[in-house]
């Protein structure tokens, strides 16, 4: 998968950091960077004021930030002239900071220094892309107008079950933003948790959701896709089970309990278990991880660079001032890049062997996971598991209700994935039982 670095275009000497490059060329260059720059200017802003107690203002509030990175502001550049704006940004930096433990300078080096943008789409079928941080813990993922507005919806209710859930395996949300584009294109984006861990290679990816109607993965295509995401018919199929003892099991069982009791209150279906399986034995040797992910590295044009410096202060608000100096330290070959030559001056990117910074969340404290125990809670065997709650942004609506009554006419109207969110919900926490370990009961799933 060689590519040249960002340094030294066609030098022999360039080799890849991590899978290939994504250049100025690439068709989302200009709103990854767009992306980082709104970021980096929204959350500091926020963070630069004093901590406060949040009010019911703080969470239908929204800040708008308009862009030009030629740093002309009489005359800004059609290409690059952008707006963002930042929603509810003190409810965000309350569940970051009070509630998932997120360091707030920590949380933007990895965010604005330099991308990882994944090969592999959505585990949905969304259409959504998304993209890793530098040290691949957060997630900047695109929805859809419908979700961000739904998300906006049920933000309150979002962050008092966090608050009462500190162990919730609901997805993470960290920020809510949305970009506009020159010719008015609105991209609405979220930043959240990835579920799987940064230091260890997913062997296994499971899918599950509850459902059996057309819910398997061709077995043929799993065997040679190492990173095929598997459904609930072929966990069924091969036998698996959650190896976990009774206490893990306990404590899973009553979370996802309340988990799933609070996205059947705000009416939500569709939403998926997502569990990762990591061989002990195998390790890291198969660099799974390394070999399907591509690094996003931009660079601001020479042009562009130029403007910047010759742009006379004095002309500009202390504001835009601001802004440009945010934009030109966003710029990711500033944060760390590999020296020219090939070798390495100790900035080039590399994917950690250890996170500790997970282990605050009860269900992560194995090695940012939950490794397997036997029926004494002892561990056993070489496997540990990411799970986590996905997905929880569709809510029951007309089109929904269309959908659970043309597919129930065709299959088992129980079976199917569109149901009402009170079965979706009972489906859901019961099928999950039955992937442990002593839970039984999955009979009544597989497919007649």
């Amino acid at each position: 998968m060689g590519l040249s670095r960002s340094g030294s275009k066609g030098s022999q000497d360039d080799q890849p950091l991590v899978g290939n490059l994504i250049g100025e060329d690439h068709v989302n260059y200009v709103l990854m960077y767009n992306m980082l720059t709104g970021i980096r200017v929204g959350v500091s802003r926020c963070q630069a004021k004093v901590k406060r107690p949040l009010t019911e203002e703080d969470f239908t509030a929204r800040h708008k930030f308009s862009f030009d990175i030629v740093g002309n502001e009489l005359t800004p550049s059609a290409k690059y002239d952008f707006k963002f704006k930042d929603y509810a940004p003190w409810v965000f930096r309350t569940l970051r900071e009070d509630h998932f433990q997120i360091d707030p300078a920590d949380y933007l080096l990895s965010l604005t220094a330099k991308y990882i943008l994944s090969e592999l789409g959505s585990p949905g079928k969304s259409g959504s892309f998304f993209y890793f941080s530098r040290d691949y813990r957060f997630i900047i993922k695109t929805i859809r107008h419908a979700e961000h507005k739904f998300l906006l919806s049920i933000l309150k209710q979002y962050y008092t079950h966090v608050q009462e859930n500190p162990h919730t395996l609901l997805s993470r949300f960290y920020g809510l933003h949305r970009v506009k584009l020159p010719r008015g294109r609105k991209i609405h984006f979220v930043i959240m948790n990835n579920l799987f861990p940064p230091h260890k290679d997913i062997h296994e990816t499971f899918d599950l959701k509850g459902s059996t109607v057309g819910r398997e993965y061709p077995e043929e295509k799993a065997a040679k896709n190492p990173r095929a995401v598997l459904k609930d018919n072929n966990w069924i199929n091969r036998g698996k089970k959650l190896e976990i003892g009774p206490e893990k099991r306990a404590l899973l069982t009553e979370q996802l309990r309340r988990d799933s009791e609070f996205l059947e209150r705000i009416s939500v279906m569709d939403y998926s278990l997502l569990v990762g399986i990591h061989n002990l034995k195998r390790g890291n040797r198969d660099n799974v991880r390394r070999n399907t992910l591509k690094v996003f590295s931009p660079e601001l044009p020479g042009s562009m660079r130029h403007s910047i410096k010759q742009v006379k202060h004095g002309s500009q608000s202390p504001e835009a001032v601001a802004m440009r100096r945010a934009m030109r330290s966003s710029d990711p070959k500033r944060l760390g890049t590999p020296s020219v030559g090939g070798q390495d001056d100790g900035s080039s990117f590399h994917l950690p062997e250890e996170d500790e910074r997970r282990q605050q969340c009860l269900f992560y404290q194995d090695e940012g996971g939950l490794r397997a125990t036997d029926e004494s809670d002892l561990p056993m065997g070489g496997t540990i598991y990411y799970l986590g709650v996905i997905d929880i942004l569709t809510p029951y609506t007309f089109v929904k209700k269309l959908e659970h009554y043309w597919k129930g006419m065709k299959d088992d109207i129980h079976k199917i994935s569109p149901v009402p969110p009170t079965e979706y919900a009972e489906r859901f926490f019961s099928f999950m039982k039955a992937i442990m370990r002593g839970g039984g009961g999955m009979e009544r799933f597989k497919s007649e």
